[in-house]
């Protein structure tokens, strides 16, 4: 962190949805933002439409496509020659939601699972020295998706017999249970990098917004908005527990942070409660060995002993 208080924040799917709220609040409030995207012209016009609202933004790119550990490698030699200081927080935003039928990434794992999670994985773990260098924080995007189910203990990357939407929420507890296990191996090995999981409720492009730079506007009934605001919110308020959970100077290691409101589907920012199996060790343990032979990378938590 900068002597102003300025932090460098790095957010991986930033170029739509709950990233770019993200990187347009961070950059808002004065931070330095690495737009991680896979898509470079979409990166631009995200970055058009931050400066259309925030002035005097600080913005820069790095090319990452999750669904392939080659870009990820990339990505991450490209930021540390971008920041070779350090960043503070890096926001592992990006995924897939929904696959109709069954894809998979550049190594053949099943893509939702293998961008959400592997993807985040070996880029998180490929950060982890310019994270050290600033005693920084990896914020790992969680779901309420994850009360529906469970990993396979004998192979916790596998799709089951593929559904569509049971294998996004198994993603989804990937990622939680990554994020959490993360966070108590960083404080046994004694770093000063934080792990923490933050989600955003029930989040509509609907109820966001209009960013014309980065979506089309779409015309609804007008019914439709103010019933959803019952239950749902725009992805722009989805955004802030992620932000929050990035730079908010009350969060501490292995917190969970999401919408206050009934059944955390809405509301402002607050620490929040995640299913007792997306604290299981057993099932996390399994989890990262798993991810440590697809991905290639692993961890160098014991030098920091």
């Amino acid at each position: 962190m900068s002597a102003d208080g300025r932090r460098t924040v790095v957010v991986t799917g930033a170029s739509a949805g709950l990233g770019y709220h993200a990187a347009e609040q961070l950059a808002a409030a004065g931070h330095r933002v690495v737009l991680a995207t896979r898509d470079r012209g979409r990166a631009e016009a995200a970055e058009r439409s931050i400066r259309r609202f925030v002035d005097d933004a600080s913005i820069v790119h790095v090319h990452l496509d999750l669904a392939d550990l080659g870009s990820v490698r990339s990505a991450a030699d490209e930021l540390a020659a971008l920041e070779p200081d350090g960043v503070d927080a890096v926001l592992n935003n990006a995924g897939v939601v929904g696959a109709p039928i069954r894809r998979t990434t550049a190594q053949g794992t099943e893509l939702q699972i293998g961008t959400n999670h592997l993807g985040h994985f070996a880029w998180t773990a490929l950060a982890m020295p310019l994270l050290e260098r600033r005693g920084g924080r990896v914020v790992h995007l969680g779901s309420i998706a994850h009360r529906f189910v469970r990993l396979d203990p004998v192979d916790p990357l596998g799709d089951g017999h593929y559904v569509n939407h049971r294998q996004y929420a198994r993603s989804k507890l990937a990622v939680m249970l990554f994020g959490f296990e993360l966070a108590q191996r960083l404080a046994d090995a004694g770093s000063a990098v934080t792990s923490v999981v933050a989600h955003p409720g029930l989040s509509l492009d609907r109820l966001s917004p209009a960013r014309p730079d980065i979506a089309p506007t779409r015309p609804d009934p007008a019914w439709i908005r103010p019933a959803h605001r019952l239950v749902a919110q725009g992805k722009d308020v989805g955004a802030q527990p992620l932000v929050h959970a990035a730079v908010g100077a009350d969060v501490r290691a292995g917190e969970y942070w999401g919408p206050a409101g009934r059944l955390q589907l809405r509301g402002p920012a607050a620490r929040v409660h995640a299913e007792a199996w997306a604290h299981d060790r057993t099932a996390a343990a399994q989890l990262w060995a798993a991810s440590e032979r697809a991905s290639g990378v692993a961890f160098a938590l014991d030098a920091l002993a």
